[in-house]
């Protein structure tokens, strides 16, 4: 799994076990330091509770510097549960997470991740409102965050190819390594911007479905990442940007939806050495839970809208500063948001 620069130890980690409905899960309170803990539930077939337990750990660490840098009165935090083996009754399941959520007092809220539906947060409704995510209509946020976090990589693309490729991106070519809610939504942005796709997915339906609507060109995962495109953009699962990875992409731009693409800190380095510009993934994929927040405190999509068109500003303060320090993006965005969180810390002993 992938983690993020000088993790620090999460202020709290909550097991919980349900043997009636096969609940297992973690969740983990990486800070406060802004508010409560804001992050997804992530449904994962695991190797184990240690297997689970690092994801959730790394996750949250990541959603603590992902809403400090998108600005939010939230701290990070994150769950995953288990998916049981065999048969289970997926409702009442989610119910039992909701129990659990409720248990914390209002000190996480949750939402969707990676196997989480909309369906499933309104099971986590029935039994706390510690939860987001849920459908909506008006003018009022809420509803299925994707996408809002496709959006923000789309606008941050934009962004660095204009820095690193010097135009825009029609007639780029960008590879998309996992088509799901935010995989695709980004294919149908980019495609109405005049970019050509190539696409791989665990799932070959899903990639069949993305050729026939914007024309993709498929290939497996396995040549993804080595594809001859101009941007790669990882929007599956974690760690896929590693030394081995790094030596063969032939993009100049990386810029992805995925959490935690790079599998150490050093890849960023190693990403910056091969003079490939870098999208920290944290800061580009924010729409999600700005979408999860601004439904939280009572907002109107119109305020999402706002703050997820800029995510790109954010973007080029931290290239900006990369370029000048010399140091790799991941690195000047950690410090900037561990710097936010370490003000937020030092106001509230002072207050105290």
């Amino acid at each position: 799994m992938a983690v993020v620069s000088s993790i620090t130890p999460p202020e709290k980690v909550s097991f919980f076990e349900d043997p009636a409905t096969g609940l297992e899960a973690i969740v983990v309170l990486h800070s406060t330091a802004l508010g409560p803990a804001a992050g997804g539930c992530r449904f994962w077939s695991y190797a184990d509770r240690n297997h689970a337990t690092t994801d959730a750990m790394r996750l949250a660490a990541g959603m603590t510097y992902k809403n400090a840098l998108a600005g939010l009165p939230f701290g990070g935090g994150k769950a995953v549960i288990l998916r049981p083996a065999g048969d289970f009754d997926r409702t009442v399941l989610f119910e039992a997470f909701g129990k659990a959520v409720d248990s914390l007092g209002g000190s996480y809220i949750t939402a969707e991740d990676v196997g989480t539906l909309v369906s499933d947060m309104q099971a986590i409704r029935k039994v706390t409102r510690h939860v987001a995510g849920l459908p909506t209509e008006g003018p009022s946020a809420g509803g299925d965050p994707s996408p809002w976090t496709a959006l923000g990589v789309f606008l941050s693309m934009r962004h660095a190819a204009e820095r690193r490729l010097g135009g825009r991106l029609a007639g780029k070519t960008v590879a998309i390594q996992g088509v799901g809610n935010v995989g695709m939504e980004l294919c149908h942005l980019l495609h109405q911007d005049g970019a050509n796709l190539v696409v791989a997915d665990g799932s070959a339906e899903r990639a069949a479905k993305a050729a026939h609507l914007y024309g993709a060109m498929v290939v497996s995962p396995d040549e993804l990442l080595s594809a001859d495109v101009d941007i790669v953009a990882p929007c599956a699962l974690g760690a896929v940007l590693d030394e081995r990875s790094i030596a063969g992409i032939k993009a100049k731009v990386v810029c992805g939806g995925a959490n935690n693409q790079l599998a150490t800190p050093e890849d960023g380095r190693r990403l910056a050495a091969r003079d490939i510009l870098y999208a920290p993934d944290y800061l580009v994929n924010a729409g999600g839970i700005i979408n999860v927040v601004a439904e939280h405190m009572n907002e109107s999509t119109a305020a999402v809208d706002e703050r997820v068109r800029r995510i790109p500003e954010r973007l080029a303060a931290v290239f900006d500063a990369a370029e000048k320090t010399g140091e790799g993006p991941n690195f000047v965005a950690d410090a900037m948001a561990r710097a936010i969180v370490a003000d937020a810390r030092g106001a509230t002993r002072s207050a105290a």
